[in-house]
């Protein structure tokens, strides 16, 4: 078995910044030589998640919209109360998208969907510098 590693640096916005991160799991998918197997993308820390969807103004839209209503900002979180630092949110929301993906890998192609993106939602209430591992199995 193969296995490959790479980092995938970010520079995020918070606040349910949604990046598009397709191109740089495929750069790395290139890179390793692999050409079946399976690709997972995790997201160390408890603010961000990975994910796939179609990389759409209206449908990025429609995610943070229900990410909203269903973990809004604006309401009091235990962990605001205990760490005062204003993301309990942000730690529900990754807890409910969870913080890893993984793609098969069929003849040095990921098998997403012809519409389907890879994203990296980051939830945190500031800017953050992130580095998402890469790992190719094969």
């Amino acid at each position: 078995m193969n296995v490959h590693t790479q980092t995938i640096s970010l520079n995020t916005q918070g606040f349910c910044d949604i990046i598009d991160i397709t191109p740089a799991v495929q750069s790395a998918v290139a890179k390793s030589h692999v050409t079946d197997g399976l690709v997972t993308v995790f997201c160390p820390g408890s603010t961000g998640a990975v994910t796939t969807i179609e990389y759409e103004p209206g449908v990025l839209r429609d995610l943070k919209d229900a990410l909203e209503r269903i973990a809004p900002e604006n309401i009091p979180y235990q962990h605001d109360l205990r760490w005062g630092d204003g993301n309990g949110f942000s730690h529900v929301r990754a807890a409910l998208m969870k913080p890893s993906l993984s793609i098969p890998l069929a003849g040095g192609r990921l098998t997403l969907g012809t519409w389907q993106q890879i994203v990296f939602i980051d939830f945190d209430n500031r800017p953050r510098d992130r580095r998402l591992p890469v790992q190719i199995l094969g």
